[in-house]
């Protein structure tokens, strides 16, 4: 296309190109669609962009003029390689989605149809997610969940699809767990035996379920619930679901039992091979807040200790990831040291470097806190560890005195 001028009233004053659904707000400034919804519901702001007054209605109303006169400018440089806008689709309002969320009360056998459409309407646009929230749809696909059978998972794997991406208000995600008590079973059962896509989703719907819910919901969890997080970990099914899985572990471990619950459900021997493979930060980061954790029981570090290269790993991950990495690992080592330290586990902690590990951190720039859980290890054990030929000459001068 050649260099052409624009009209500037053609122009989306957020983006700055020429608008291709123009609308106009409260305030009396028109925006491109795209642009406008973007900025008012996934950027959550409450105020016109232009003259920073609060919006009190979100209501955009379609300047069908402008967008004529856009249309008109378009076919007239056509010559000058500027193509026409089409006319934008309206877009979908509440009751359309009513419609179609009674369509599928009434009729069972239609349901997979509306369900279907319903993800093409929340996929499409921010604006069409918090319409189909307003419209009860978050509570309607609960209950297709809750009503699932194995004769039709599809059926409940395309509502599990659709809330898991609708980014559900904290009201109503509250709401639905403290008023109805099976939501969180039935996506246990989904957890179970959906396909692996579902899974995903299931892991990333509970999470956003947990991060709301009341201490007395987070203390009686039950423990198949963690085996099957811990499941959706060791199939590695995809890096989403797996942070997923990794939050909603940093989420509950604290609570009760939890921390028991999660080991005995395998999680200590699954984060110990994951941490062996992952190379991004933010993963890295969580494995060794969860391990931290569950390092805090005796089952925990015991788990720890019975896989061969447990110590090894978590060591080699000081000084490796990031500081919040450093200070977890060192935490692990710390929990370790200070109540499961046999003879075995400190000639082990010396045969595969964490002793010099430790001597490192002194030496390097590392948090103030982090150094001193260092030094605070090094000093417990500094009868069998201090004149250990493991430990290399360089690092020795380090070593704290008594």
């Amino acid at each position: 296309m050649e260099e052409i001028d624009v009209p500037s009233h053609f122009l989306c004053p957020i983006s700055m190109q020429l608008m291709r659904d123009p609308v106009t707000v409260s305030t009396g400034i028109t925006y491109d669609r795209e642009n406008i919804e973007k900025w008012l519901f996934s950027c959550n702001n409450n105020t016109c962009p232009v003259t920073k007054q609060v919006l009190f209605e979100t209501e955009l109303t379609p300047n069908h003029t402008l967008r004529r006169l856009i249309q008109a400018w378009c076919t007239l440089n056509a010559s000058h390689g500027v193509e026409r806008i089409p006319t934008p689709k309206p877009p979908v309002d509440k009751a359309q989605i009513v419609k179609i969320l009674q369509e599928a009360k009434k009729f069972p056998n239609m349901q997979l149809n509306c369900l279907r459409k319903l993800r093409c309407v929340a996929f499409e646009s921010e604006r069409n997610k918090k319409c189909l929230e307003a419209a009860g749809g978050v509570e309607f696909l609960a209950s297709i969940i809750e009503n699932g059978n194995d004769d039709d998972i599809t059926v409940t794997e395309v509502a599990v699809d659709v809330l898991s991406n609708l980014k559900t208000s904290e009201k109503i995600l509250k709401n639905l767990i403290n008023n109805d008590c099976e939501f969180v079973e039935s996506l246990l059962q989904v957890l179970k035996r959906g396909s692996y896509q579902c899974r995903a989703y299931t892991t990333m719907l509970l999470k956003s379920v947990y991060e709301v819910a009341d201490p007395i919901q987070l203390i009686s969890i039950k423990p198949e619930f963690f085996s099957e997080i811990v499941r959706v970990l060791n199939d590695q099914i995809a890096q989403q679901a797996s942070k997923a899985a990794l939050k909603l572990l940093v989420e509950l471990c604290p609570w009760g039992r939890n921390r028991i619950k999660a080991v005995e459900g395998g999680a200590v021997l699954v984060l110990i091979e994951l941490l062996l493979e992952a190379s991004e930060r933010k993963v890295c980061e969580l494995v060794l807040v969860v391990l931290d954790q569950l390092c805090g029981c005796a089952e925990g570090r015991a788990e720890l200790l019975k896989h061969g290269a447990g110590l090894a790993i978590v060591s080699k991950k000081i000084l490796r990831v990031s500081h919040v990495g450093s200070d977890r690992a060192v935490r692990i080592l710390c929990s370790v040291s200070r109540y499961s330290a046999t003879t075995r586990v400190l000639q082990e902690m010396l045969q595969v470097g964490v002793v010099s590990k430790l001597c490192l951190v002194l030496q390097v720039d590392s948090s103030l806190k982090t150094k001193e859980r260092a030094r605070e290890i090094l000093r417990l054990h500094s009868k069998v560890w201090k004149n250990s030929s493991c430990i290399p000459p360089h690092l020795v001068s380090s070593y704290p005195s008594s």
